[in-house]
């Protein structure tokens, strides 16, 4: 099994007022290195399909503002759709009831719940994980596809290099750009 995520996003101190929480997208999106915070998908190959999730949603908040930076996360439309009112405990201040709920994806513990597979398939380890993954629908094979497609464009970029003085490296990744093609074509049609 590998690790589900690389790096950890950490938010920064952004304490600027704004009128709506999207003013915060490009502070979010450099914050969460352009990767959605529940799954962790880059959005190199959907980013108009990036939007700004309240962590604990809009209808329970009674404390925090609704622009508050801290409460804010950088989401893909599945993760954000899927989460949308999801807040078991009905509490702003209780993430996590009898195993259901969410962790904070800037929370050093999400990653304690999750882990990649060999083909980048995303595997629950927790209760709470087991939880987090089917009120996501982590199971959806996009994540899987962006996950196989980044991969494969850090082997060609680092092939790239190398491709033009070995002919048995050009054929690899000659074969790399295939297998990356068919899986671009299948992330669009999913």
């Amino acid at each position: 099994m590998l690790a589900f995520r690389s790096v950890i996003p950490i938010r920064s101190d952004v304490v600027k007022l704004v009128g709506h929480h999207s003013a915060h997208r490009e502070d979010l999106r450099s914050d969460f290195k352009e990767r959605c915070g529940y799954c962790n998908d880059w959005d190199y190959y959907k980013k108009t399909y990036y939007e700004i999730d309240h962590f604990i949603p809009e209808f329970v908040l009674k404390t925090i503002s609704n622009t508050d930076y801290r409460n804010l996360v950088y989401a893909c439309r599945s993760c954000n759709n899927s989460k949308r009112a999801k807040w078991p405990s009905g509490d702003e201040k209780i993430a996590i009831v009898n195993d259901q709920g969410f962790v904070d994806p800037c929370d050093t513990q999400y990653d304690t719940h999750f882990e990649r597979d060999d083909v980048g398939n995303i595997v629950a380890l927790t209760n709470v994980g087991k939880w987090m993954y089917v009120a996501l629908k982590l199971s959806k094979p996009q994540h899987q596809l962006i996950y196989q497609l980044e991969k494969l464009d850090e082997t060609i970029e680092q092939l790239e290099v190398i491709a033009n003085q070995d002919l048995e490296v050009e054929a690899l990744l000659t074969d790399l750009l295939k297998k990356y093609r068919r899986y671009s074509r299948e992330l669009r049609e999913v």
